[in-house]
């Protein structure tokens, strides 16, 4: 398929910049195959039933945005912002400088007292840094220093503030590592986690590092000559074992995010069996792809020709997603990370 196939027309003020409050008062679209319902996220407990399973992504969204200064010669020093991509094994981070051209293999940028990195090399538009902290020191001063990584779509409107770091985050947050929140997990309280569990959905959590790459543009008109980004993710036993006697009693699994789908079934053999895994997952899912583990999906809505729309056509089916997306603007849903959601029910899984 070529990339035209995933484009539409995204009226600009649909783009949402803050997030509804509270959280599950967003609104919910939901799709069984062609037909479509209006509701609200809080309204999700009525289109399950007792014995399905949502998986949720328990990454927790680091403050990966840094100002600092980069001082040469005794002078004031040029201000360099910083975005961490991801920790390397040997201690240190990839992270994004601008403007790279202002720094030089060696030096050092400030960002407050006592806190700094030193770049250890640049590659491909990015650099290496060594930070002078690490563990728990690091953690408490990039906590005091640092900014949430709001999405380029709302950055670009607005900068990122101390609402943000509750907004951009997971009530169910645990393991620290994402660039990116899984933000289809925004739309749940505790309130809704309630509900739905006194309608008798069991939770499972999984965890899958988002990163900065859930952003990047696809350039190649041959959607198969993408090359996806890789993040980090996990399944733990007690997970695949969840998600196996939900449906070996015949309930329904349904990711929480684009995320939480991507690594359940990366962790999923031919056979519709998921087993413990974690490493680096690159899965590209297109239409065509056969889904194993997944039933349903709750997603928010994407943006034109991204790698999100070819895996929510890809599940729901082409057309159909059309149609969502058609109804969707015409009814004015709010879109990408701090927008509304969408539940989606492909014709061919259970009722």
């Amino acid at each position: 398929m070529r990339l035209s196939d995933f484009d539409f027309d995204l009226p600009d003020d649909l783009i949402a910049v803050r997030p509804a409050r509270p959280r599950s008062s967003a609104r919910m679209l939901v799709a069984q195959g062609a037909r479509i319902t209006d509701a609200h996220a809080y309204d999700l407990p009525d289109w399950l039933r007792p014995g399905d399973r949502l998986v949720l992504n328990d990454t927790k969204v680091i403050p990966a945005r840094l100002t600092g200064r980069r001082v040469r010669d005794g002078g004031e020093g040029a201000k360099i912002e910083v975005t961490l991509l991801e920790p390397r094994a040997e201690g240190t981070w990839t992270a994004l400088l601008k403007p790279l051209k202002k720094v030089r293999d060696g030096e050092v940028v400030w960002f407050s007292e006592g806190f700094s990195a030193t770049v250890e090399g640049r590659d491909s538009g990015q650099a290496t840094l060594r930070f002078n902290l690490d563990g728990d020191d690091f953690d408490a001063a990039l906590a005091a220093a640092g900014a949430m990584p709001l999405p380029p779509y709302i950055a670009a409107k607005r900068a990122a503030d101390v609402a943000d770091r509750e907004d951009y985050q997971t009530v169910w947050a645990r393991h620290q590592g994402a660039v990116a929140a899984p933000t289809a997990s925004l739309h749940f309280d505790e309130a809704l986690l309630q509900a739905l569990a006194d309608r008798g959905v069991g939770f499972t959590h999984v965890t899958l590092h988002v990163g900065a790459g859930t952003f990047l543009p696809v350039k190649v008109d041959d959607i198969r000559d993408h090359k996806m980004h890789a993040e980090w993710g996990e399944v733990s036993q007690q997970a695949a074992a969840e998600i196996m006697e939900t449906k070996r009693r015949g309930g329904r699994v349904i990711p929480v995010g684009t995320t939480a789908l991507r690594l359940i079934e990366t962790a999923a053999t031919d056979h519709g069996v998921i087993a413990p895994w974690h490493g680096n997952t690159d899965i590209f899912i297109t239409p065509g792809f056969s889904f194993r583990i997944a039933d349903a999906l709750m997603t928010n809505f994407h943006l034109p020709k991204s790698t999100l729309m070819m895996l929510v056509s890809a599940f729901l089916g082409v057309d159909e997603i059309r149609a969502v997306y058609d109804h969707a603007i015409a009814q004015c849903y709010r879109f990408v990370s701090y927008g509304d959601a969408s539940l989606l029910i492909p014709e061919d899984r259970p009722a």
